[in-house]
């Protein structure tokens, strides 16, 4: 299984949006194939920081989650609004 961290780092004028898009994305991943866990968390200490925890079952699921229409318009739209850093572990 791939285990994958997404922290996100937003200025307040883009917070609100980049956070419905996170949930957008998190809407649908659940429902894609070989999803095992998938949340977007708020930070209880900095306003600036979001993070998008997620699961999946194998690289194939993964693959397809990256390559689907829903991941690209959305993650596409995050990547204009914030920073983004990824962290990936396998297990």
């Amino acid at each position: 299984m791939l285990r994958l961290n997404c922290f996100i780092r937003v200025d307040a004028a883009h917070r609100a949006e980049v956070l419905e898009a996170a949930r957008r994305l998190t809407a649908a991943s659940l429902n894609q194939y070989g999803c095992v866990a998938y949340d977007v968390f708020e930070s209880a200490t900095r306003h600036d920081v979001l993070l998008i925890c997620e699961t999946w079952r194998d690289d194939a699921a993964l693959k397809a989650h990256s390559d689907s229409d829903v991941f690209v318009k959305e993650v596409g739209l995050m990547r204009s609004l914030a920073e983004m850093k990824l962290e990936t572990f396998e297990f």
